[in-house]
């Protein structure tokens, strides 16, 4: 059951009770159900209507029922930037190991927080996120809260049911869902899962302006599905468990009864999820090949107009159809910071060692492009519409933040291609002082 839509007012019962979201006023004297009215901002009380997010929820019980928060291990999680030397070099990650079943058992909060792969120093973090088959995170009566930032998890690999204050949301690869700041979730698997995580912080994700390309295009409001109430009242005499990560540290409060008791909500900041398959591509019809700016899916804007946080770009299934003109991405550098990971398929430019469930990242200025044999094959091509990226969804993260590599991500995790460079050395020099236009 979900709900359509992109930052609008929204609101949800659980059909088991009808009638428990209050009418006309937000927070009555006593609530329907004898239940609790609690509000869950997302943004400054003071904010334009506009950028104003903020939801209600009625509850069973208030969170802030809870015992006093203690810190616990953040495990590789680090605060260290100076545990590695920075390093600008393009660099590539083999598909990162699923854990075996057999292994000691583990949860959400202990794998995608204890291995993150990059943290910039302010406003960015990207974890890999790895899971086996034996976790149950609803079992184990922990869930997981970041009052740093949000969450956009990109699944690779594996289906994951995410559940929400907000109510629950499967998730498969080649959709997405955004957990924003200060919602409580807990995620289980199904058999072996493998994926991505982006984190930013001091900004919400948004639809990117349109501009020219007018009203419609790129992604559909109307193709973003929030989650329907759902409520679960239970008890925990054991102790149920909420992580809290706060200041890139984590810290671990016990409540005795469940923190998914929320009956009822309305308004406009909750959790959603996006199939990127309903992404409307707009490509080159002439020649050029367009910046990967036409690809993004959502953004995270900073203070200065036209420069992200971060945006979550992905490259789909299209028609290449441009003349006169070398349609792989271009040689170039950039002031940003490029992720990609990639969920299925074959990336066009880097065929060969970009596989799904790795990753690369190219550094702001560090120059990038297609590999020799995409180069060659490319100036020769017969240029015919043909079919892009079929079967393939290759994603990037990009920032206009710096990325600083973990000790994990250089050493522990044993993945890093020291071999990526060499996919230009056999770059040659085509230069011919004696050439001379032809005639046509």
């Amino acid at each position: 059951w979900y709900m359509r839509g992109f930052g609008n007012e929204f609101s949800s019962e659980d059909p088991r009770c009808p009638g428990s979201l209050p009418e006309g006023q937000n927070s009555p004297q006593v609530c329907p159900y004898g239940l609790y009215a609690e509000q869950l901002s997302g943004s400054a009380f003071t904010c334009p209507r506009p950028a104003n997010k903020r939801s209600w929820l009625y509850r069973i019980l208030p969170s802030v029922k809870h015992k006093p928060f203690t810190l616990v291990p953040c495990g590789d999680l680090t605060e260290n930037w100076d545990e590695v030397e920075p390093d600008p070099n393009q660099m590539r990650w083999l598909p990162f190991t699923v854990p075996k079943s057999t292994d000691k058992k583990v949860d959400f909060v202990a794998v995608s927080l204890a291995f993150p792969l990059y943290i910039t120093f302010t406003e960015l973090t990207t974890h890999l996120r790895l899971k086996t088959q034996n976790i149950l995170v609803l079992s184990c009566f922990r869930c997981f809260n970041n009052s740093d930032g949000d969450f956009l998890i990109v699944p690779q690999q594996g289906e994951i049911l995410v559940t929400t204050e907000f109510g629950k949301m499967m998730v498969e690869p080649n959709e997405i869902c955004v957990i924003q700041q200060g919602m409580r979730f807990s995620v289980d698997v199904f058999g072996e899962t493998r994926g991505y995580i982006l984190e930013v912080y001091g900004a919400h994700f948004e639809l990117p302006d349109l501009g020219p390309i007018g009203a419609n295009g790129l992604a559909n409001p109307r193709d973003f599905l929030y989650p329907v109430a759902w409520y679960e009242d239970r008890k925990v005499p054991t102790g149920y468990t909420v992580i809290n990560k706060y200041q890139g540290k984590l810290f671990a409060c016990q409540q005795d009864f469940s923190p998914f008791n929320v009956v009822a909500w309305h308004g406009n900041y909750a959790p959603y999820k996006y199939n990127l398959k309903n992404f409307m591509v707009i490509n080159c019809v002439a020649f050029d090949h367009a910046d990967p700016s036409i690809f993004t899916v959502l953004t995270a804007k900073s203070t200065k107009p036209g420069v992200a946080v971060a945006d979550f770009v992905i490259f789909p299934p299209r028609w290449g159809v441009a003349d006169h003109t070398f349609r792989p991405p271009y040689y170039h550098r950039n002031c940003m910071s490029e992720f990609m990971g990639l969920i299925e398929g074959h990336y066009e430019a880097k065929e060969e060692g970009f596989l799904p469930g790795g990753a690369s990242l190219h550094s702001i200025m560090t120059p990038h492009g297609p590999d020799a044999d995409c180069f060659e094959k490319n100036c020769t091509a017969e240029l015919q519409p043909e079919r892009v990226a079929e079967e393939t969804m290759a994603f990037m993260f990009e920032s206009s933040f710096s990325m600083a590599v973990t000790k994990w991500g250089l050493q522990t995790c044993q993945k890093l291609d020291k071999t990526y460079h060499q996919c230009w050395e056999p770059l040659r020099s085509h230069f011919n002082p004696n050439w001379k236009p032809s005639k046509k």
